[in-house]
C-alpha cells in the first residue's frame, strides 16, 4: 500500500527516532534483562588472586566468561569500579551484553561519620550502574574489628544510618537490600534482627545470603519466613559439613524447600549466584564450567531462567 506524502515522513521520522534511541542505549548501557538470575562477582576477586593477579588484569577474561556462562545478569561490587579501570569495566559490561540489575556497595554503618561516607559512596556508584538496568544497592554494614559485636548504641546508629541510606537511594530510584555474613548471625542472629525490626520496610529491604545463615548457625528457611516480602534478593551457594563446594548442587541447604517456600509465599526475588572457594574447597573444573553448572542447577530448582 502507497502511502501518502506526510506519512511516509513520520515513519521515516519515527524510525529514525529508533535508530537514535537504540544507539544512545548501546552507547549508555546493556539492555536491562528481565531474568531473575544473577551472578555475583566475588568469585571473579578470588580467581584473579588465586593466579597472584590484579582485578585488573583479569578483567577482561572474567567478564566475557561470565556471558559463556550463559548468564546475562551480574552484581559487580564497587572494587571493580576503581578509578584505573572503572571506564573499562562500563566497556566491557557493554561489549558482553551483560545488566546490573543490583551492585554491592560495602560499608560502615554503626559510625554516623563513615555511615554518611558509605551512603555518598552508595549514591556514587549506583549512578554509574543505573544506565544497565541497576535498581538497587546491596550493602553489608562492615562489622567491628575482629568480628566483634556491636553495641545496642552502635546498632541504633546503624538501623537509622540504614534507614537514611534507603530513603536516599529511593529518591534516586533506588532499591536498598541489606547483606550479612556470620557476624549478624552470632547471639541468634542478634544484629540481623536488630536490623530487621528497627528499619523501615519502606526504605528497607533485605538481600538473604542463605550460607551464610547456615555458616553462622541458623536455619535458612526459618529466617526466611522471619523476613517475609521484605527479602528482595538471595544469594545462593553451597557446601558439604560446612566446606564450601566449587558450583551450586546439593549440599547442606535445601534449595528445593527453600524454592517451594517461594513459590507458595508468591514473592520473587532476584536470585544471585555467588560461588566462593574455601583453601580447602575442591576445584575440579575450570570457573567458566563451575559457573555454567550453577546456573543450570538453580535455573533448574528455581523454575527461572538465566536468559529471560
Amino acid at each position: 500500500m502507497k502511502l501518502p506524502a506526510a506519512k511516509k515522513r513520520v515513519v521515516l521520522l519515527n524510525r529514525r527516532e529508533l535508530l537514535v534511541a537504540g544507539s544512545c542505549a548501546l552507547l549508555s548501557g546493556a539492555a536491562p534483562s528481565s531474568s531473575r538470575l544473577s551472578v555475583e562477582a566475588y568469585i571473579f576477586q578470588q580467581y584473579a588472586a588465586r593466579q597472584h593477579k590484579k582485578l585488573g588484569d583479569v578483567l577482561d577474561e572474567v567478564l566475557g566468561m561470565t556471558r559463556k556462562a550463559g548468564f546475562r545478569n551480574i552484581e559487580l561490587n564497587q572494587e571493580f569500579f576503581a578509578p584505573e579501570f572503572r571506564d573499562r569495566t562500563l566497556a566491557l559490561l557493554r561489549s558482553n551484553g551483560l545488566s546490573m540489575p543490583s551492585v554491592y556497595v560495602g560499608g560502615a554503618m554503626h559510625e554516623t561519620a563513615l555511615a554518611d561516607k558509605t551512603i555518598q559512596h552508595a549514591l556514587e556508584i549506583g549512578a554509574i550502574c543505573k544506565p544497565f538496568g541497576c535498581k538497587a544497592v546491596v550493602n553489608n554494614p562492615d562489622p567491628r574489628p575482629g568480628g566483634a559485636e556491636k553495641s545496642d548504641a552502635e546498632l541504633k546508629v546503624e538501623t537509622k544510618s540504614l534507614d537514611r541510606m534507603g530513603r536516599a537511594l529511593r529518591a534516586k530510584g533506588f532499591q536498598l537490600r541489606v547483606h550479612h555474613h556470620t557476624p549478624e548471625m552470632v547471639d541468634n542472629a542478634r544484629e540481623w534482627r536488630y536490623i530487621l525490626h528497627h528499619t523501615d520496610p519502606k526504605y528497607v529491604s533485605l538481600c538473604m545470603d542463605l550460607d551464610w545463615v547456615h555458616q553462622g548457625g541458623q536455619h535458612p528457611l526459618a529466617l526466611l519466613h522471619e523476613a517475609g516480602a521484605r527479602v528482595a534478593e538471595i544469594h545462593v551457594r553451597n557446601s558439604k559439613d560446612k566446606l564450601w563446594l566449587e558450583a551450586v548442587e546439593d549440599g547442606d541447604v535445601d534449595y528445593r524447600k527453600i524454592a517451594a517456600y517461594f513459590k507458595q509465599s508468591g514473592l520473587k526475588p532476584l536470585i544471585v549466584v555467588e560461588l566462593a572457594y574455601r583453601p580447602n574447597t575442591v576445584v575440579t573444573r575450570s570457573l567458566e564450567e563451575d559457573l555454567r553448572l550453577s546456573r543450570i542447577y538453580t535455573e533448574k530448582v528455581f523454575g527461572v531462567s538465566a536468559q529471560a
